[in-house]
């Protein structure tokens, strides 16, 4: 499995579990919008922030928290992989 796969994975398992409980992961697409499409408000984002710094230890910025970077699990695992995520 390619680094990308398991993070895009990772982020997917974790929004279903934190904001999305119930709902089938079939249901949760690389594309899905996310921020777009109302499943991430602010507090929700600052929790998917937090979560990526700790476990990826990288550093998301501020402005980078927003619907141009979180809008959906492929953009933010393109994020957290173009800081180096391991």
């Amino acid at each position: 499995m390619s680094t990308d796969t398991a993070l895009r994975d990772v982020v997917r398992q974790y929004i279903l579990k934190e904001f999305l409980p119930g709902v089938p992961a079939s249901e949760l697409t690389d594309d899905t919008p996310l921020i777009s499409g109302g499943i991430l408000d602010s507090l929700a984002t600052v929790r998917l922030v937090a979560m990526l710094e700790e476990r990826y230890k990288v550093e998301i910025e501020a402005h980078e928290a927003s619907i141009t970077h979180f809008n959906t699990v492929a953009d933010i695992a393109s994020l957290v992989h173009s800081k180096g995520a391991k």
